[in-house]
């Protein structure tokens, strides 16, 4: 089922009749018509200013008209006041007013000249006024109502004014007419209303779909953007502006931007943007937006194809598609280990046994002790590497949970130290940027694993260096003003410029105890959260590791 089918069965079904205005709609036409009320009094009031005997018929009841007229218009004149304070007539408050107009038109018929007296057109316009804003029975009722005060006047006049009975084929002609008024005027109305209303029904079902493609574009990892030809932002989802966070942006288009108010392409994507825009079959190179961002690849399109005003863009963060190769790689590790680890530990173990039986020879020099602790180590040392290749191969899917991150490093810096202190001294600070609550969505055991390589790391080359196993945790909330991140400092010798690049390749280690596969697991590990791990440049002695978290209200 589509979302639109699904939508159409949730919008309301079409009003009835006597629920096609609402309170506000009523009221405006009935101030309209108040207005017409107060026009047409104005008139009658001036009728009682010039001579009588110059019409052709004469009032029957001159007093009883003036008096009429004058109230009438004071009536009228009072309702107008009354909104203009604000007063909302109700259904039954117009229902009171048309009926009056009726009843006082005709009493004004009566002490005029008759149903034949040219004012009992007006009763026309009262009677679809009715039908328009309370149309239904009670519509009826007003052409009803209209039809016998006239027939009625016409009879009185027939009977005691000695009129002949064309009176009365005048007043049912005049009720003829209020019938047809009322039929046709209802009809309409429905008519329009129900149009009205089946308008406002898709309108809601085009601002619900907008407003779920909006919620999914919104919730979408892949970064989209709306540009026009000069490269100038027209819209941007979450993801992107994720991704684009912290970049540095060219001379010109932020002198722009601080200016106008517009914001522009980032200068390297610009820089690929305009080259597209010459030759639209060429693949812009992927960049990274900082050092602690994942690279990303964008794609152009015209949004359309006529007049090719507006590009729209994808920024696809590389990692993942990197991610996927690399479970790939890991399912295929996964089997090599899986055949050869028996292939391997069956004559590690043989080794390792023989050299045992070798230590416990009564014969054995220091030269002989030497090699054989060359054997035990290299021994352990291929152990260690079976036992990371497996944990690499066999990972599993990462659970993820929305972490309060201090609360969290603080009972992680406890059990930390409190593991390792009985063998040896360590100092681990933690410390929050001042002004914020950082928080992420992370496998917590996960998260867990990576901390525990990175802080042995960090604490073996400090003790290496400086002979103290000191490190620093920073966490705190980057510029984006939404992703948190960890920094992991130490104070050791830190790396050398040649080997930043290759860190995080499995099997590289300078450490010739190490097994190189610490940080390539931890690397992996963040990617699998929708994380990043990198090694930034703090400009000071010693490494610092940044985990850079994927937005908190990203699900991952």
């Amino acid at each position: 089922m589509t979302a639109s089918s699904t939508l159409s069965k949730t919008t309301a079904p079409v009003a009835s009749a006597g629920d096609l205005l609402s309170t506000r709609q009523r009221g405006e036409l009935f101030r309209v018509y108040n207005y017409y009320r107060l026009v047409l009094g104005i008139l009658l009031i001036g009728l009682l200013l010039v001579d009588t005997t110059s019409f052709d018929g004469r009032f029957r009841q001159l007093d009883y008209f003036q008096a009429g007229v004058i109230s009438y218009l004071a009536v009228n004149a009072f309702i107008a006041v009354l909104m203009l304070t604000g007063f909302q007539p109700s259904e039954r408050n117009i229902s009171v007013s048309i009926l009056l107009d009726i009843l006082i038109i005709h009493g004004l018929l009566v002490s005029s000249s008759g149903i034949t007296n040219g004012m009992a057109n007006l009763v026309i316009v009262s009677v679809a006024a009715g039908n328009i804003m309370t149309p239904g029975r009670m519509g009826t009722f007003y052409a009803a109502l209209a039809t016998l005060s006239s027939l009625a006047i016409a009879l009185w006049a027939m009977l005691e004014q000695g009129k002949s009975a064309d009176d009365v084929v005048s007043a049912g002609s005049l009720g003829i007419v209020y019938f047809v008024t009322a039929a046709a005027l209802q009809y309409i109305a429905i008519r329009l209303r129900r149009s009205e209303t089946l308008a406002n029904s898709r309108a809601r079902s085009l601002a619900e779909l907008e407003q779920i493609n909006q919620q999914i574009i919104q919730r979408m990892r892949t970064g989209i953007l709306v540009l026009d030809r000069e490269g100038q932002v027209r819209l941007m989802n979450t993801a992107a502006s994720e991704m684009l966070a912290g970049y540095t942006f060219s001379a010109q288009s932020a002198e722009i931007e601080k200016t106008t108010g517009a914001h522009f392409l980032p200068a390297s994507l610009l820089t690929g943007f305009k080259s597209w825009l010459l030759h639209p079959q060429q693949i812009i190179a992927p960049f990274q937006p900082t050092i602690t961002s994942p690279p990303i690849q964008a794609t152009f399109a015209h949004l359309d194809q006529n007049s090719g005003e507006l590009v729209l863009v994808f920024l696809e963060d590389i990692s993942r598609v990197t991610q996927q190769a690399q479970q790939i790689k890991l399912a295929s590790l996964g089997q090599l280990t899986a055949s050869i680890a028996h292939e391997i530990r069956n004559p590690l173990g043989a080794i390792s046994h023989a050299a045992q039986l070798l230590d416990e020879s009564p014969n054995m020099d220091n030269t002989d002790q030497k090699m054989l602790a060359i054997i035990h180590r290299h021994s352990k040392r291929v152990n260690a590497i079976i036992e990371n290749v497996l944990g690499v191969s066999r990972r599993e899917a990462s659970a993820a949970e929305l972490i309060d991150l201090q609360p969290w490093l603080e009972q992680f810096r406890d059990g930390f130290v409190q593991s390792r202190s009985p063998h040896k001294s360590v100092l681990i600070r933690l410390s929050v940027q001042p002004d914020t609550h950082p928080s992420a969505r992370f496998d917590t055991s996960q998260l867990e694993q990576i901390l525990i390589n990175l802080c042995d790391n960090g604490l073996r080359f400090s003790q290496l260096h400086c002979g103290e196993a000191k490190i620093e945790i920073i966490t705190g909330i980057a510029a984006d003003g939404a992703c948190a991140f960890i920094d992991i400092k130490d104070y050791g010798p830190g790396i050398a410029k040649e080997n930043t690049s290759s860190v995080f390749e499995p099997f590289f280690t300078t450490d010739k105890s190490g097994t190189g596969l610490g940080l390539y697991l931890a690397k992996e590990l963040c990617e699998a959260n929708q994380a990043h791990l990198s090694l930034i440049n703090t400009k000071r002695p010693g490494c610092c590791f940044r985990i850079m978290f994927a937005h908190p209200g990203r699900i991952i």
